[in-house]
């Protein structure tokens, strides 16, 4: 019997969807709103060039006025601002031999789907990451930081009374709070002291974490540096997300000589921190590196504090 192939099991048109759709179902970020996919950001996505242009209008100011008979009313103008993201483009490619177990499988397309969805999981996950340390290096994200790591005692150390204070930083949009991302030896900390709930979603299969009814995304990468911690506070819709189109996102490849099935995965997508502008580009490649991202000089907060919808918490466990 022939050996299955790659290009015997995947059809690129369905497993792009397929991927995408999985990434979706995977990543607690999504699922926790925190990160939202619109139409409006797929379409800036797939409308080329890498630097995305999106103006908005900042809020109606001043006060109110008495009216008189006499004196006429002051009009005023609504001013508008530019917040700019960056379309980042990642590829990565896979041979057969690194697939072989999932081929073997009952449904071969579902397990490579899996796999490579879990893989941009994590990507995008570190992509973020990498964005925010750079956010949150600019000066003028000043405003969103609460870091009481250079305190004394009780005052340096994550509790219900310091995260209040951090989720304070978004004054009356506070109440917006939905998660937080922190390390797992933090969620472990704060489990011991019985501060973590835990529920399962709807269908039963994931485990969902609270900590003061906020959702809890647990991601080693945010490692201490000497002891201190950084989480990350968001409300809803905090993270922009836009899925552009490669011009071939997903791409069977046989070599022959060398006896490889070979299956690459392209994507072209917008992750974008809401009212943080991307500066001029400074980029050396076609596209930032998770470096480059996390570069400070390459972010500017062109929002309202309170409307970035993300604080950075830096603590101590002890």
């Amino acid at each position: 019997m022939a050996p299955t192939r790659i290009a015997d099991v995947i059809v690129p048109e369905v497993f792009n969807a397929y991927v995408s759709q999985r990434s979706v179902e995977l990543s607690r970020l999504v699922q926790s709103g925190v990160i939202q996919n619109s139409p409006e950001l797929n379409a800036l996505a797939a409308s080329g060039g890498t630097i995305v242009n999106m103006p908005f209008w900042n809020d109606l100011t001043g006060d109110d006025e008495v009216l008189s008979d006499t004196t006429a009313l002051t009009p005023q103008n609504i001013t508008s601002g530019q917040d700019k993201a960056r379309l980042l483009l990642r590829g990565k490619a896979w041979a057969s031999n690194d697939l072989a177990a999932a081929l073997a499988g009952d449904d071969p397309m579902g397990e490579i789907a899996s796999k490579v969805a879990s893989f941009w999981v994590r990507q995008r996950q570190k992509a973020l990451l990498s964005i925010l340390s750079g956010v949150f290096g600019a000066a003028s994200m000043s405003a969103n930081v609460l870091d009481i790591s250079a305190a004394t005692g009780p005052a340096n150390i994550i509790s219900a009374n310091t995260f209040i204070d951090a989720t304070q930083k978004l004054g009356d949009h506070k109440d917006q709070v939905t998660a937080i991302m922190m390390h797992s030896a933090v969620e472990a900390h704060l489990a011991k002291a019985d501060l973590i709930d835990y529920e399962r979603d709807s269908q039963g299969s994931i485990l969902v974490r609270r900590y003061l009814g906020i959702e809890v995304i647990v991601d080693d990468a945010l490692t201490a540096d000497t002891g201190v911690y950084t989480s990350y506070i968001f409300g809803p819709g905090a993270i922009g997300l836009g899925n552009g189109a490669a011009p071939v996102p997903t791409e069977v490849d046989r070599d022959s000589l060398a006896g490889d099935d070979i299956l690459v995965n392209r994507q072209h997508f917008i992750l974008h921190p809401r009212g943080v502008a991307w500066q001029e580009d400074t980029v050396v490649g076609s596209s930032p590196t998770n470096a480059e991202l996390a570069t400070s000089d390459n972010w500017v907060r062109v929002y309202d504090p309170k409307q970035i919808r993300i604080v950075q918490f830096k603590y101590e466990l002890v």
